[in-house]
């Protein structure tokens, strides 16, 4: 199934809000309004400093997102790329969809000379991390997170 991968646009809206919300239920959480509100402008902004976005589209449907950031990094010279979030629609996994975005997000890095790409994801993703063993190498950090 052919995909295109494409940034994300002003008439996105809908379809972004529909896999993002998908993509935080898979995760047992929400935020509100205000942050889908924030989110969206800030992907569509020019700060250097806030994510990209890019879309997964098959058919002229879109189908799958991801949410990236290029930031510093303390123990290298040029920068590294967290990509937070990648959901790709139910129907359509299984596909190539969210290898082709994990791709482009290793593309944006390589041409920006900032090779290195890590993300997280939760144990029990097991059909995410079978795609995420063939691409990617798991290494043995265990996150930590404030207590609030």
């Amino acid at each position: 199934m052919p995909c295109t991968i494409r940034p994300l646009r002003a008439t996105d809206e809908a379809d972004w809000r529909r896999l993002w919300t998908g993509y935080l239920e898979f995760y047992k959480t929400a935020v509100p309004e205000a942050v889908y509100a924030s989110t969206f402008a800030r992907l569509l902004g020019d700060d250097p400093r806030d994510f990209n976005c890019l879309l997964a589209e098959v058919d002229g449907k879109v189908v799958g997102l991801t949410h990236y950031l290029s930031h510093r990094h303390a123990w290298k010279v040029e920068e590294v790329i967290y990509l937070q979030d990648l959901y790709v629609d139910p129907s359509v996994r299984g596909t190539g969809a969210g290898r082709a975005l994990i791709e482009a997000v290793y593309a944006v890095a390589d041409a920006a000379g900032t090779p290195a790409v890590y993300w997280l994801t939760q144990d029990f993703n097991t059909q995410a991390r079978q795609l995420y063993d063939r691409i990617a190498a798991v290494t043995p950090f265990i996150r930590y997170n404030r207590k609030l």
